[in-house]
């Protein structure tokens, strides 16, 4: 995350006004709708090609925003590393869950995907030595594991509610929250934290298009000959609405407001998506789902807390 400017600095406000919690609620609600919106697409576009389409489209916005606001992100400031990095690390992240979402619900996997938090959590003491975890903090990890085991194990039931390989589409979301920690964690450990966030974001949108193109290649997929309108219309809700404008309000929020306190609102997301899966799927709703959701919650209430 970039560090924020002097003027930024000067603009940060003390509290959460109106403008934030609506902000913040918008956000929440893209981010769970973002799960389904690729369902959706997958029933026209196969999953690396849909991912690919999304990152490319969703750079080549980003760059040209950032010429548009005389952004440098292609200066030569030691990110390349980094930022190659976190690249292949989203990419990984995203060809998890569009593969697995052909194989799980949409509401189980953005659950799957929000153990990311708990898991940067535990990696962060290895890079900066203040960040060490106290009891409590462990007691909210150990909350949310518990919650997410019991839900994943309803996969290896007879009778699974996304299908006989639910568990597979499980454990690529349970991969993808592995690899959405190791990214944050990388842009924290290397000159990225410092970056400009349009220069990050576009390092993990231009490498993760590349790489998942290429991997669409690899694994034989084609763009459809004819692809609905209702497909189209959810890959350019994913490209324009989530994976840029969403974001780069995302980081307009933490330049100007606390970031402890946005972060608490990020306990909407899980929820949003849930409900999302269910309410515009028709998605099964289940006893261990509805644990695991509540899990997430207080486990990341606890490991915020200070």
């Amino acid at each position: 995350m970039a560090q924020p400017t002097d003027a930024a600095l000067d603009s940060r406000k003390t509290h959460i006004d109106a403008v934030a919690v609506a902000s913040l609620l918008l956000c929440c609600a893209l981010w769970g709708l973002n799960q389904v919106a690729a369902k959706v697409a997958l029933a026209d576009i196969p999953p690396l090609t849909q991912a690919a389409a999304r990152s490319l489209g969703a750079a080549l916005l980003v760059l040209a925003w950032s010429r548009w606001r005389g952004i440098a992100v292609t200066a030569r400031d030691g990110t390349l590393g980094g930022g190659l990095a976190a690249g292949a690390l989203f990419a990984g992240e995203f060809a998890c869950i569009f593969v697995g979402l052909q194989f799980t619900s949409a509401s189980r996997m953005v659950v799957f995907i929000y153990l990311s938090p708990f898991l940067v959590a535990l990696g962060m003491p290895f890079i900066a030595r203040g960040e060490r975890l106290l009891p409590l903090q462990w007691l909210g990890l150990a909350t949310a594991f518990a919650g997410v085991a019991w839900a994943f194990a309803e996969g290896f039931a007879p009778g699974a509610a996304a299908g006989p390989r639910q568990w597979l589409g499980d454990t690529l979301g349970v991969a993808a929250a592995l690899l959405w920690g190791a990214t944050t964690l990388v842009i924290r450990a290397t000159r990225l934290a410092s970056a400009p966030a349009e220069k990050t974001l576009l390092y993990q949108l231009a490498v993760s298009g590349a790489l998942l193109a290429l991997g669409a290649l690899w694994a034989g997929e084609a763009w459809p000959a004819q692809v609905t309108a209702l497909a189209l219309s959810s890959l350019a809700f994913q490209t324009v609405v989530v994976s840029f404008a969403s974001y780069l309000l995302w980081f307009w929020l933490v330049r100007h407001y606390p970031a402890t306190r946005l972060a608490a609102f990020t306990l909407l997301t899980p929820v949003g998506g849930l409900i999302a899966g269910v309410g515009l799927l028709g998605e099964p709703l289940t006893l261990r789902l509805l644990v695991a959701v509540a899990a997430v919650i207080l486990g990341t209430v606890l490991v915020n807390r200070r």
